[in-house]
This record gives C-alpha cells, structure tokens and sequence, in this order.
C-alpha cells in the first residue's frame, strides 16, 4: 500500500445506521479471563489514525471492546443468509463476529472494524463464539501474505489471546483462545443480499443497494441502481478471482456468504497456498468433490455473483443483469493477465502477446511440477534462468516468450539476494509448534518481517 503523505486522522463513521436496525442485531463482546496483545498492525492503524493508541488503550478497544469515540455505541451483528457450497442456509448471520467500528481511512474509504472471535450472538447455533489462537495466527499470516502479493484483503489489525481452553473436534484440544479484529472495506456480504430477497424484503433490498452504492462505490441512486451495483461486484470479483490465481491461493470456503459486494477477500479459515500449479488442489479436508480447489475458484466465484443477480431480480428485469453477468469472462481474463503479469514483473506488450505468454507460463508450470514460489521469485523481471528445473520445450518457449517483454522494476531489493517467501502449510504448522510447545513468537514475527520485505520487493 502506498505511504499516505501525512498521517492519518481518527474519522468516525456510523453509516451503518442509517440502514436501520433491521438488518443487524445490538451484540455485547464476551469476557474474557485475559487480554494478551499478540499481534497489532500498526501499518494498518496509521492508515486509519489509531496507530498512536498506547497498548493498554489498544487492549481496551480490541480486547475489552471499550467503544471508539464518536463511534457505534454498542457491536452489531450483521444479519445475512448464503449459500455453504452450493446449499442455501437460512440460519446463519454473524455468529461469532460483530461489526465494532466504522470509520474512513487515508484514501477516504469507508471501512469497518469487524471481529472474529468476540463471543456468541444471535446467530452462533450452537458454537461457542471463539477463535482459537491458532485459527487466529493462520488468518493474521494469510492476509500479510495475500496483501505483499498483491490481492485486495481485509487486514489483521489486531490479535490478542484471551485466555480460555476450547474444545474443538478438528485439532488437538483444549487449544488456546483469541480475538481477532479485521480492518476491511466493509463486509456486506453477497448472502447480505440473499437473506432479503429470501424474506421478499424488497425496500429492504433497495436500501442495502443504494446503501452499497453510495458507501462503497461512490454513486448516486437511480433506476438502473441494481444493475450498476451488480456490474460494480462483477468487475471486482472476476478481479479478485484473478489475484487468488496470480498468488498461487486456494481461499477453500467460496460460499456466497463469505463474497464481499466491494470484492475484497476476507474469512480466511481453511486456506492453502499451492505448492504448484496444480488446477485441483484444495484447501477445506470437507471439500470432498473439489468445489473451490485451485483452478475452480474463478468458477465459484461467477457462481456466486450469479446469486446476487438472482437476488436483484426483484428490483430489476433479468436481461440487463444477465448481460452484466456474462461480462465476468471478459473481466477475469483482463484481471488475470494483468495480475500475472504483475507477480512476473514485467510490463505488458499487448493483448496477443500478453496471452500467449500466460499460456505459455501455466504450461511449463503445470507440465514440470515446478515450485510457484520459487518460479515467480526467479522468474520476476523477465529473465528466467537456463537452468534446472527450467529446463524442456515448454520452459524454452516461455524464456523466449520473455525474452521479449520489460522488466516494471528493478531487482534490486535485498529480498532478490535471498530465497522466495513463501507460506506453505508445513511452515504454518512450524510457527505454531513454536508457539504452542514454547511461547516462542520469534518465527512468527521473523515470518511478517520477511513478507513485508517480499511485498516491498514486488511492488518496486
């Protein structure tokens, strides 16, 4: 992210009310034995004025959940529906989150404070509203991660251990507890949409449009206000499919409550990074038949924004929305090619070139095994290696291919001089042995060091 040229003002927003208490619930943050400060972001607090909050008033608001100033006097637990790989659910909502806080950041962007782990709500069924510590490291890792590599995420802005034993039936228990806060451009989910058109709340349904649209999107009402809204989450979406691809990312939980309307990731539970460019390899152990494996993403995806279109029928005729819908292709061709292009550092040549090159690249990778990591971090500027493993036919037409193509920035970080970071789950589970058996933080945080190092490498 770029460097704001003055810091940042603490900006309250409360925008959120003004859609009415309909589609939220008034939450309280459970109590927890402890409050221990793991994790804070404070590139992220700069961006939103926070960052001067001393660690006791940071425990305070993101661990005790005391209110910002000016801001939500009470959490709110969002109310949604959605559907959990390709099944409807009507029976879910924010159920072990709430949204905190709402406030504008140093681009002028509403964004909202939002938990995972804060305690039980309306809508926690039977689970016991908590994170574990272990759940909450992963998350914290995958968006470090996926922002150095360039994909529009939700940032972990907080992360504080809180003292409790759970139980859990997927992992060795009792495990550590902990409280997560995201920083994100608002999590209106498309199943936000779902559970209105389900009720047949049709102004709700044109509430949370012009709501969407004028918050996030910076646009007026009008008649053709849904099928605007649906182009604006199309064109997002086809291009954060295309950052999963360029990062190497299996997200593992596409359902479509868990889609953002502004097309920024976020909810990390059961992800991966591929080890190569392997089209079915999935993250979620559940996802049996390989719904959101590696190259089904931009698919679910699609699938998904199709139900937002299916929700907006309501308020609008199908034909202009089916057009729009079947403008994500396009869209995602254009966002991966650029995103590619972008890992392997290099500028683009024109759109002929450009795609021979994208296949090029994916049919050396996929037919030689190779390590993604290792490719992009020898491949960036265009200038692969006439060595092992990038040896064969297919790696000699794609260094030809490259031959031919400029360099965007040099390699002259201190991060070339050294080995691809890369955040495998071998490495994830190696920095929380260190935690788990010892308390030892020492690799985690040498792990967000090196990221960012990575991020600052790439972007040049």
């Amino acid at each position: 992210m770029a460097a704001s040229p003055q810091p940042a003002r603490y900006r309250p927003a409360t925008a959120i009310l003004d859609l009415g208490d309909s589609f939220y619930d008034p939450v309280e943050a459970a109590r927890f034995p402890d409050t221990r400060l793991r994790f804070r972001n404070d590139r992220a607090a700069a961006s939103v004025g926070l960052d001067a909050l001393g660690d006791a008033e940071w425990i305070r608001h993101f661990g005790r959940f005391e209110p910002l100033s000016d801001n939500l006097s009470a959490p709110l637990a969002l109310r949604y529906h959605g559907h959990q790989f390709r099944n409807y659910n009507a029976d879910i909502g924010d159920g072990r989150g709430f949204l905190f806080a709402q406030l504008r950041d140093d681009r002028g962007r509403l964004m909202d404070l939002g938990t995972k782990g804060s305690g039980q709500t309306p809508y926690s069924r039977f689970g016991d509203g908590r994170l574990t510590l272990k759940g909450g490291l992963r998350e914290v890792l995958a968006t470090e991660m996926l922002e150095a590599l360039g994909v529009e995420t939700s940032r972990s802005f907080s992360l504080i251990e809180t003292g409790e034993a759970l139980t859990r039936g997927d992992e060795p228990s009792p495990t550590r507890s902990s409280v997560l806060v995201r920083l994100s451009h608002g999590h209106i989910r498309i199943g936000s949409f779902q559970r209105l058109a389900f009720l047949r709340d049709d102004e709700g349904l044109r509430a949370l449009t012009l709501y969407v649209l004028r918050h996030y999107y910076g646009e007026d009402a009008g008649d053709d206000a849904p099928v605007r809204l649906l182009d604006h989450v199309v064109r997002r979406t086809a291009r954060l499919a295309a950052s999963y691809m360029a990062a190497g990312f299996v997200h593992g939980v596409l359902n479509s409550d868990n889609i953002n309307v502004t097309g920024e990731s976020f909810d990390y539970g059961p992800w991966r990074f591929n080890p190569t460019w392997n089209p079915g390899f999935t993250a979620a152990y559940f996802d049996h038949a390989g719904l959101y494996a590696f190259g089904r993403q931009p698919e679910a995806i699609h699938w998904d924004a199709a139900q937002l279109a299916v929700s907006l029928r309501a308020l609008s005729e199908a034909e202009p929305l089916i057009a729009v819908l079947d403008g994500f292709g396009d869209h995602y061709q254009r966002a991966v090619t650029e995103a590619l292009l972008w890992r392997l550092g290099v500028r683009p040549r024109g759109d002929v070139e450009d795609a021979a090159l994208i296949t090029a690249m994916e049919k050396a990778l996929h037919a030689a095994d190779t390590p993604i990591d290792r490719f992009f971090f020898d491949a960036f500027g265009g200038a692969l290696p006439d060595a092992a493993p990038y040896t064969g036919a297919a790696f000699a037409d794609l260094r030809g291919r490259l031959s031919g193509y400029t360099p965007r920035a040099a390699r002259d970080h201190a991060y070339w001089r050294g080995t691809p970071c890369s955040m495998l789950i071998d490495e994830v589970e190696a920095i929380w042995a260190a935690i788990d058996t010892r308390d030892d933080w020492r690799p985690f945080n040498a792990k967000i060091v090196a990221i960012r190092e990575m991020g600052a490498a790439l972007a040049g």
